[in-house]
């Protein structure tokens, strides 16, 4: 997909009516005949409880291919998306509750009505205005929910959920006025959460470097103890999370790509290793140091020759 003419996508056009009616039918007509007695006997036995470890799956995917930004990995990806949401609604028709032209109508109609300043006749002139415009509506819309933060998924990860909920709050104002002070809070936490990992020893005065005595991992065996150091643990978390927000960052993203960096440092070293008849069950920190250090400089450099190129 990634040739050297692209093909002409006109911005803000739908796909031709015919092609995206052909190739959805298709697709749909596929599913249902893999959910037919004389489909396949793995997707015949599933139900919406037993696919959804396979939904969530194919997101973590559909991210790693966008990261890569390679499209045709991408839109593999977003048909194994795609496979998915046509598949759970194939499995509800099947248990005659909906289908997915029900599911298609409603989303649409959602659009539409969140939407007014394009399908209707409201002015706005910002995206901030829009977003509370999106979530007025929405709360109109969610009788059933009593508080601001309703609506967010239970299963959601910790740290995307910590940001959706600081961000519903900071719409109705519970926010830091300057977002300065959320370093100083920062710090406070990050001082309670010493204060409670070191409850019962001093903590080290000294500076201490790669060349120190490896101290062994702690296991807390005081219920109470541990639970105050999750809560404080938590604590900065969230402060962090709440730090990104205000700078326009997801912390969730920051942390997949930073897991993603040091994956392939972590791999360098082993690869270093390997390439000098060395083994890592016998190789001091210095030296597993000394090849992260060099990966972490060879990016560095690769980063700087890519915008070079790029101007």
């Amino acid at each position: 997909m990634n040739s050297e003419t692209p093909p002409d996508y006109p911005q803000g056009q739908p796909p031709v009516q015919s092609e995206t009616e052909s190739a959805f039918w298709q697709l749909c007509e596929v599913v249902a005949k893999l959910r037919s007695p004389e489909g396949c006997p793995w997707d015949r036995k599933q139900t919406l409880e037993t696919i959804k470890p396979y939904t969530l799956e194919e997101t973590y995917e559909l991210l790693e291919a966008i990261d890569s930004g390679d499209d045709t990995a991408i839109t593999e990806e977003l048909g194994d998306l795609l496979l998915q949401v046509i598949l759970d609604a194939q499995i509800a028709a099947d248990e005659q509750r909906f289908g997915i032209v029900d599911v298609v109508r409603v989303i649409t109609e959602k659009m539409i009505r969140r939407h007014p300043h394009v399908f209707g006749d409201q002015q706005i002139d910002s995206a901030d205005e829009v977003r509370g415009v999106w979530d007025r509506i929405k709360q109109n819309e969610k009788q059933e929910r009593t508080s601001r933060l309703d609506g967010i998924p239970k299963q959601m990860p910790a740290l995307a959920k910590a940001l959706r909920l600081q961000e519903k709050a900071a719409r109705v104002g519970y926010d830091f006025p300057h977002r300065d002070m959320l370093f100083d809070k920062l710090q406070e936490e990050l001082n309670e959460l010493r204060d409670e990992l070191y409850e019962t020893e001093q903590p080290p005065e000294r500076k201490i470097d790669i060349h120190s005595e490896h101290t062994p991992d702690e296991e807390i065996a005081d219920a109470d103890r541990r639970s105050r150091i999750e809560g404080e643990l938590g604590d900065v978390l969230f402060v962090i999370a709440n730090i990104a927000r205000r700078w326009k960052v997801n912390p969730e993203e920051a942390l997949r790509k930073t897991n993603a960096k040091f994956t392939r440092r972590f791999q360098a070293i082993e690869q270093g290793l390997k390439r000098d008849h060395q083994s890592i069950e016998q190789a001091t920190l210095v030296e597993m140091e000394a090849y992260y250090q060099q990966e972490k400089q060879r990016e560095k450099e690769q980063a700087s020759q890519n915008c070079d190129n790029s101007d």
